[in-house]
């Protein structure tokens, strides 16, 4: 996780934004200490392209929690399998 916060250190500033990115899925689903989930909350409020890219996860999974997947069409699913591949080859 992150490293302690110093003591001269504002709240939100010891954490940076890819690590906010990084720590996204662990805070959303509840699996941060509880030091550095206030930490990342500290940036989100000094951060407003973060606090941005939270909200609009959040929205994005609250919408996809929604939408069973047997409700996609076959070209749908292709699709979206396509486009996972393509995701995986480029960050290779």
């Amino acid at each position: 996780m992150m490293a302690p916060m110093a003591d001269s250190v504002e709240p939100g500033l010891t954490i940076r934004c890819q690590e906010v990115v990084e720590l996204v899925t662990d805070y959303l689903e509840g699996a941060l200490d509880s030091g550095t989930r206030i930490e990342l909350e500290a940036h989100l409020t000094l951060c407003t392209a973060c606090a941005e890219y939270v909200r609009q996860l959040k929205t994005t999974l609250q919408m996809v929690g929604q939408a069973p997947l047997d409700s996609l069409s076959p070209a749908a699913k292709s699709e979206l399998i396509a486009a996972f591949r393509d995701l995986s080859t480029r960050s290779e």
